[in-house]
């Protein structure tokens, strides 16, 4: 695993990097269900919204974002409501070094404080 790993709350300043590490994402692959990457505006309205009520984390390396992962709504009925989605993206250049499994962790301890009991 790469050394000097950061875990932090993604901000502002990120949206440029979210936008380039789920681009390939988006391009490369067919698990987004998206046909066009958003681009830094539109990653930064949805980290935003996010934010609100669920973490949205980045692993970080010397000032690069290298990958990011948050929570959101599982579905929208209140039965569901201490019940999550996770979502982890990982720079295509920096995936298997153990980046994906050090962004959960870090996120099930969040949403473990915030009384989340489902994470899916």
């Amino acid at each position: 695993m790469e050394k000097n790993i950061k875990i932090r709350v993604a901000r502002a300043q990120d949206a440029e990097a979210l936008a380039r590490i789920y681009a390939y994402y988006v391009e490369k692959t067919a698990i987004t269900f998206e046909y066009e990457a958003p681009d830094a505006a539109e990653m930064e309205t949805r980290r935003k919204k996010i934010f609100e009520h669920y973490p949205y984390l980045v692993a970080e390396q010397a000032g690069h974002v290298l990958g990011y992962a948050y929570a959101h709504a599982f579905y929208g009925r209140a039965a569901y409501a201490w019940s999550v989605e996770v979502s982890i993206y990982v720079a295509s250049d920096a995936r298997g070094q153990g980046l994906g499994r050090k962004l959960y962790a870090a996120l099930e301890d969040a949403l473990r404080g915030m009384g989340v009991l489902n994470i899916n």
